[in-house]
């Protein structure tokens, strides 16, 4: 295999890796391919299998060592921005019909919900200011 030949393999493999990268979503595929690439750049500028390997080996491992960790770290963080239901735990409501354990209705961000009271034995009467602590369902757990 002569240099022109190796640079090619190497950039054959990295498209091979790239499949299994696209079926699975696993990013340490696309770790290694970027790492074939980097073999590939190596075996075009003229130096031997052992340094295309070992440049394969380096980079593959570096990304994995480093990109791995802080993409991990990443994806278990909670959005800043919360939205849909999250967005209204923590709101304040206007209570439109009296709220109690057995249930009533609310103004929350524009619009009329159904409610109930969190402690079963409090009610809420109409015009009072009320928090939303859950919602389940379609019914807005308030306090």
């Amino acid at each position: 295999m002569n240099d022109i030949d190796a640079w090619v393999w190497w950039l054959v493999g990295a498209a091979a890796l790239g499949i299994p990268l696209v079926v699975t979503a696993m990013p340490e595929f696309g770790m290694f391919a970027v790492g074939a690439v980097a073999a590939a750049v190596a075996a075009g500028l003229g130096l031997g299998v052992v340094a295309q390997v070992l440049v394969f080996i380096v980079v593959s491992v570096a990304l994995i060592a480093v990109v791995r960790p802080i993409a991990t770290r990443h994806s278990r963080q909670r959005p800043q921005l919360a939205t849909g239901v999250d967005a209204l735990k923590g709101k304040q409501a206007v209570v439109l019909e009296r709220v109690d354990g057995a249930g009533g209705r609310i103004k929350l961000a524009g619009e009329i919900w159904s409610a109930r009271s969190l402690d079963g034995d409090r009610a809420y009467d109409v015009g009072q200011q009320v928090d939303v602590v859950d919602i389940e369902g379609a019914t807005a757990i308030v306090i």
